[in-house]
């Protein structure tokens, strides 16, 4: 068996080892940006990067996303915590800080079709993705030798409409309740309400979307069929509605009359494992805020 091992690792423990993010929503109004700015300097923090958007002015929401570097900030965040708790209470805002030295924990689930799986595992393993992978679910054993080859461990919990339930709640126990993030690499399974309420706006999805959409069986060949001009993917948060969660990341490629149903599947691959790797990303780097069923993206 081959062994993967990781290459190019991040350096983003040792270079921002006091480096926190902070994510704030409440409704927009006068001295958001000033009261966040002036606590943090009161604590001796010095903001390195700092994104804000506003749906409306006049009685929208408001957005922020806040880096800042603290001396000392594993030591303090406990305490910085308690005393912002005051702040978002007069903003009525919801709000999370991060701290940026910690890798979040990332679980994958998949299905027969790998090439999402390995978009995101070569990504790992060159750095590129700031985090841990913890743990790899299917309902098929096809790729657990290659998995576990870059030292993760893979679970082979197979799905029968007979035996949902109880496959999810193996799933449950498998992934734990310390993971951040729950990424479904082209797992071609439902995600019921009953999993979904455990990981609010922490599954990924990853779907191929057409313009227009097809449903159902074959979609590639439906779009074959009508002549398409546009082929692309979604990803998205996993909500009870399918396919209907807070859009995350999307991308389209032209086609044309040339391209055969084999070379749209080839060409929907690529940009479906393009476009999950990025939403991926983004989460770890806590750029998405979500709001109803939108996301605002702090990608810039």
């Amino acid at each position: 068996m081959e062994l993967h091992v990781k290459k190019n690792a991040s350096n983003t423990s040792q270079a921002h080892a006091n480096r926190a993010r902070m994510l704030i929503s409440c409704p927009d109004g006068p001295g958001i940006v000033a009261a966040v700015s002036h606590f943090l300097h009161q604590h001796g923090a010095n903001i390195v990067q700092s994104d804000q958007y506003t749906m409306d002015p006049e009685g929208g929401m408001f957005f922020m996303r806040v880096e800042f570097d603290l001396p000392d900030l594993q030591q303090r965040l406990p305490e910085l915590e308690r005393e912002f708790a005051a702040i978002a209470t007069k903003f009525s805002m919801q709000w999370n800080i991060f701290d940026v030295n910690r890798k979040k924990k990332l679980a994958i689930f998949v299905s027969k079709e790998d090439h999402c799986l390995v978009e995101l595992l070569w990504q790992w393993q060159a750095g590129d993705l700031d985090a841990d992978i913890a743990v790899v679910v299917s309902n098929h054993p096809d790729m657990k030798e290659y998995v576990e080859s870059f030292g993760i461990p893979y679970h082979h919990i197979p799905v029968t409409p007979d035996t949902k339930q109880e496959a999810e709640k193996r799933q449950l126990e498998v992934v734990g309740s310390d993971i951040d993030v729950i990424i479904l690499a082209r797992y071609m399974q439902i995600i019921s309400p009953f999993f979904i309420e455990h990981y609010r706006n922490r599954i990924i999805n990853i779907h191929h979307s057409f313009l227009p959409a097809f449903v159902g069986g074959k979609p590639y060949a439906q779009a074959y069929e009508r002549g398409v001009k546009l082929i692309g993917a979604t990803a998205h948060y996993v909500t009870e509605v399918l396919d209907g969660g807070p859009i995350i990341e999307q991308d389209v490629q032209r086609v044309s009359h040339r391209d055969d149903v084999g070379e749209l599947k080839r060409i929907g691959r690529t940009i479906e494992r393009v476009v999950l790797a990025r939403a991926v990303k983004w989460h770890i780097e806590d750029r998405i805020l979500v709001h109803e069923n939108k996301t605002v993206v702090f990608n810039g």
